[in-house]
C-alpha cells in the first residue's frame, strides 16, 4: 500500500476501536453484520430503467447471506419480463453481495437489486422482527392461488374521462355509472382462476362466466360501457 508523503511526515495517533457495527434486527434477532453471511431476511425493492418505460418489484428471501428464493414481477416493458427469466436464474444460489454485483439484464430489475441491498445492509427487511423470518416459497403467496401478479391499468383523459381497463380482481368487462355519469362500480373476469379452470379441463366460455365478478354498486347502476369500445 503506497502512503503520500504528507501521511509519512505525520505523528501517529492512536484511534479507538470503537464498539464495532451496530446491532442489526434480523428475523427476531440483533445481529452485528461483519459479513455477507451475517444477513437474512425476506424484502422487497422496486426499480425503474433510465428512460422509465418499465419497472420491476423485487422479491427476495435470503439466509446467512444465501439467496434462497426471487421473485421478479414487471410491468411496462416486454423486454424486462425475458429479464425477469435470466435475474430469477442467475439470483438463487449467490450470495447477496454476488447478486448485487450480476448483472441482470434489465436496468429495472437492477436497481430494483439496489434498493434491496439497503434495506438488508440497515436492517431495514419485512422480517426484521418475525423470529426464524419466512420459510422458503413465501414470497408466492403474495401473488394467491391463481399465481398472477395483482395487477392495475386506468386510463383517463379530461375530455372523456376514466376508464378501468384492469384491477386487483381481474380483466375489466365493463363499468358501472350513476346517474351523474360517475363510476360506482365495474364487472370483471379473474383471468388466474379462469385460465386454472380451463387448464383442468373446464370449458373456456364455462370457465369464462364462472370467474366474473362484480365490484361495487354494480348491479344498481344506471348505465354500462365497455372501457375499452365505449
Amino acid at each position: 500500500m503506497e502512503f503520500t508523503e504528507e501521511v509519512e511526515r505525520m505523528e501517529l495517533v492512536a484511534c479507538p476501536k470503537g464498539h464495532g457495527p451496530a446491532e442489526l434486527p434480523e428475523e427476531g434477532k440483533w445481529v452485528a453484520v461483519r459479513e455477507v453471511k451475517d444477513i437474512s431476511g425476506l424484502s422487497h425493492g422496486i426499480g425503474w430503467c433510465a428512460p422509465q418505460q418499465g419497472c420491476c418489484k423485487l422479491t427476495l428471501n435470503v439466509k446467512d447471506g444465501i439467496i434462497e428464493e426471487a421473485l421478479v414481477e414487471t410491468t411496462g416493458c416486454t423486454g424486462a419480463t425475458h429479464g425477469a427469466a435470466v435475474a430469477c436464474e442467475h439470483l438463487t444460489g449467490k450470495t447477496l453481495l454476488e447478486g448485487l454485483n450480476t448483472h441482470l439484464a434489465c436496468d429495472a430489475i437492477n436497481m430494483a437489486m439496489k434498493n434491496i441491498f439497503m434495506q438488508y445492509a440497515y436492517g431495514r427487511t419485512q422480517t426484521a422482527f418475525s423470529e426464524g423470518g419466512l420459510p422458503v416459497g413465501a414470497s408466492l403467496e403474495d401473488l394467491g392461488k391463481t399465481l398472477c401478479s395483482q395487477g392495475g391499468t386506468v386510463f383517463a383523459t379530461k375530455k372523456k374521462g376514466v376508464r378501468y381497463l384492469e384491477m386487483a380482481e381481474g380483466y375489466v368487462l365493463d363499468m358501472a355509472l350513476n346517474a351523474d355519469r360517475e363510476v360506482v362500480g365495474y364487472r370483471y373476469v379473474n383471468t388466474g382462476k379462469m385460465m386454472d379452470a380451463i387448464r383442468k379441463g373446464m370449458d373456456c366460455k364455462e370457465a369464462f362466466e364462472k370467474n366474473i365478478g362484480v365490484y361495487g354498486q354494480y348491479a344498481d347502476a344506471d348505465a354500462y360501457i365497455d372501457p375499452r369500445n365505449q
